[in-house]
C-alpha cells in the first residue's frame, strides 16, 4: 500500500493517476484529512493505511504569502514531514519527499548539485532545507527529490496563470532574467514510480539515502516558458498575448527569487536510472490537456 499524501496537488493528482491506470493499492490523502498543521491527522492517516511507501507530494508552497505565514509554512515543510518521516523509521519504510530549488539562492551561474551548500533567500525556501535536514535526522529511508518550475494540466501553476492572464490582458510582463528548468508534474510522477519500483525490485540500499535533483532537462527563462506556453496554446485556437520581457527589478516580490536555479540530475541517472525528459516534449501534451478545461 502506497500512501500518497497533497493528493489534491498537482503531484499528488498525477501520483494518484498513475498509480489507479496500474491497479496499484494506494491510499490519497489531502486536506481536511490529512493536514500538516493538525499533527494528529498525520498519524490517524498513517495507521489507517498501514503503507509499505509514504510519498510526501504535500507542502506550503505559497512562497510570497510565506514570509508573514511563517508558522503554516514551518509546518507544512519542516515539521509535518518530519513527523511523516519518523512515522515511516518506526514502521522500517520508504519514504519519498519532495522539496525545491529554492533551497539556493541561484548565484552559482551553473547547475546546481546535491552537494552544493544551500542558502535560501526567504521563509519559504528555509523552511524547505529545514525539513530536507529534518528528514535526514530521522535516519528513515529517506529519498529527498529537489524539483523545480512544477506545471501541468491541474491546479495551481504558472502555466495555468499564463492561460487565464493571456485570456483578460492583451499585454503580460514576465521576467526573463530567472533561469530554471519547467517540469511537468506527470513527468516527475512517472521518475517518482521508476524510484519507487526500483526500491521495491531490490529492496533498500544505502545509496538510495539522500538529496536527489528531479527537473525536466533543458532550461529557459521564465519569459521564455511564457512564449512556449502560448505558442502550443496558439495551436489549439487561442489567441495568445503579447509577452514582453522584463528584468526581475520591475517586477518586486516580498521573497526574492534565484537568479539561476538549474538542477544537475545526474545523480537521480546514475542511482536510479531515470531522467526527465526535456521540458519542451512534454509541453505539448500538457497545454493540450490543459485547454481542455475552462480554466
Amino acid at each position: 500500500m502506497i500512501l500518497v499524501t497533497g493528493a489534491s496537488g498537482q503531484l499528488g493528482d498525477a501520483l494518484s493517476r498513475r498509480l489507479a491506470a496500474r491497479g496499484a493499492p494506494f491510499t490519497p490523502v489531502q486536506r481536511p484529512g490529512f493536514d500538516f498543521e493538525q499533527p494528529e491527522t498525520i498519524t490517524a492517516c498513517f495507521k489507517t493505511a498501514k503503507p509499505s511507501l509514504v510519498i510526501n507530494a504535500a507542502a506550503y508552497t505559497a512562497v510570497d504569502k510565506a514570509e508573514t505565514d511563517q508558522e503554516a509554512a514551518k509546518a507544512g515543510n519542516h515539521t509535518g514531514p518530519l513527523a511523516l518521516a519518523q512515522l515511516c523509521k518506526a514502521a522500517d519504510i520508504p519514504f519519498i519527499h519532495v522539496s525545491t530549488d529554492y533551497v539556493f539562492d541561484g548565484n552559482k551561474g551553473a547547475p546546481y548539485l546535491e552537494s552544493d551548500p544551500t542558502s535560501p533567500t526567504g521563509v519559504y525556501g528555509t523552511t524547505k532545507r529545514n525539513g530536507e535536514e529534518a528528514v535526514l535526522t530521522t535516519s528513515a529511508q529517506a529519498v529527498i527529490l529537489r524539483t523545480a518550475w512544477v506545471y501541468s494540466a491541474h491546479g495551481k501553476n504558472f502555466a495555468r496563470t499564463m492561460i487565464n492572464a493571456g485570456r483578460k490582458m492583451p499585454v503580460l510582463r514576465v521576467v526573463a532574467d530567472q533561469r530554471g528548468t519547467p517540469t511537468a508534474a506527470c513527468d516527475l510522477a512517472d521518475a517518482i514510480l521508476v524510484i519507487a519500483d526500483k526500491i521495491s525490485a531490490t529492496g533498500w540500499q544505502p545509496e538510495y539515502r539522500g538529496i536527489f535533483h528531479a527537473t525536466g532537462g533543458g532550461e529557459t527563462t521564465w519569459h521564455g516558458f511564457a512564449t512556449a506556453i502560448f505558442q502550443e496554446a496558439a495551436k489549439q485556437g487561442y489567441q495568445p498575448p503579447e509577452v514582453q520581457p522584463i528584468a526581475t527589478a520591475d517586477w518586486p516580490t516580498p521573497t526574492r527569487r534565484p537568479p539561476d536555479s538549474r538542477l544537475d540530475g545526474g545523480k537521480l541517472a546514475r542511482v536510479f536510472g531515470t531522467a526527465l525528459p526535456p521540458w519542451r516534449e512534454t509541453l505539448p501534451g500538457v497545454i493540450t490537456e490543459l485547454m481542455k478545461f475552462d480554466v
